[in-house]
């Protein structure tokens, strides 16, 4: 139990599919899910959330993994890039004056190391997706028929607000396996002078980047995130987009039933977009410095047709 209120049961986390779900709310055609409420009004207030002029990035590099890297399964989502011996060599004509270089990518951006945006279509909840849609449209050949990252083609620019639970908690990180619950969410809020809005994207910040900068990724499945309790606060605030620093759900979940039930109900059910392994650190420091923990973020997903997300490069302006 947590000192405001009690944690779901597992029957309740089991109830979210149907007491958040969005769908029909915006019609039976929807594949936006959340991102509709991003209004021109929305991303209008968030353009006024530019203040100071200042951008940051709050995204990893994604680099290319080392042999360690490519003979484990601990940091399956880094670039496949081919070995050096098997990359193009640089180019240059006969006069030598002029010459290139170019990549081969082979990119598995899903899991806990690469940036990344998902859309509704990557998760399946009893063989269904976003808006009731079959498991079935996704094709192995051509990739998702149904709410796929191309819905989010002209990209997600809205206020940004970050809220900093290492801090309200003050200590560097959370360890893996502390989940974020909604009286922290609130706590950080008061804290920080900032309340979230409809149409805004929720930023958490478990201090996991520090602990990747200092150590390393965390290997394995057990890790800091938000508690399936804070799902109810989110569809309340009619959050637009949800990040985290962590691949959001707290690991091991406390559910046997739902593995991971932030990622379930939010893309089945609410779709409710979510940006995966944000490093904050420098948007939390920009943010301590200028006192200012709201800004315009711009998140443009490469327009892969039918995959179920991108490796993105969220930008904070403040």
């Amino acid at each position: 139990m947590t000192a405001g209120r009690p944690t779901p049961t597992q029957d309740d986390v089991l109830g979210y599919f149907d007491t958040l779900s969005n769908w029909g709310r915006w019609g039976d055609d929807d594949q936006l899910g959340t991102l509709n409420h991003l209004t021109d009004d929305v991303r209008l207030a968030a353009a006024r959330a530019v203040r100071h002029g200042r951008s940051v990035s709050c995204a990893w590099d994604v680099a290319v993994p080392d042999e360690m890297e490519r003979s484990t399964t601990a940091c399956p989502c880094a670039a496949d890039m081919p070995g050096a011996e098997n990359m193009p060599a640089p180019t240059f004509r006969d006069d030598r004056h002029w010459g290139f270089s170019t990549e081969r990518l082979g990119l598995m951006f899903h899991g806990n190391t690469v940036t990344h945006l998902d859309a509704p279509c990557h998760i399946f909840w009893d063989g269904a997706m976003y808006n009731g849609r079959p498991h079935s449209l996704v094709d192995a050949a051509t990739g998702s028929g149904w709410a796929s990252v191309t819905a989010a083609a002209a990209g997600i620019v809205t206020r940004g607000v970050l809220l900093d639970v290492a801090a309200v908690r003050d200590v560097p990180w959370l360890e893996p396996g502390q989940g974020v619950f909604p009286e922290d969410l609130e706590e950080a809020e008061r804290r920080q002078g900032v309340r979230v809005r409809p149409g805004d994207a929720v930023l958490l910040r478990t201090g996991n980047g520090r602990l990747r900068y200092e150590s390393g990724p965390v290997s394995g499945y057990t890790q800091a995130g938000w508690h399936a309790s804070c799902l109810p606060w989110l569809q309340e605030r009619e959050v637009a987009l949800i990040g985290a620093d962590t691949p959001q759900d707290v690991q091991p979940s406390g559910y046997d039933a739902v593995l991971m039930p932030v990622h379930a109900v939010s893309l089945v059910a609410m779709g409710l977009w979510m940006l995966d392994n944000c490093d904050l650190e420098e948007c939390a420091t920009t943010a301590a410095e200028l006192g200012q923990w709201d800004f315009q973020l711009a998140v443009a997903p490469v327009r892969f047709a039918g995959t179920s997300g991108s490796p993105v490069n969220p930008i904070a302006t403040f």
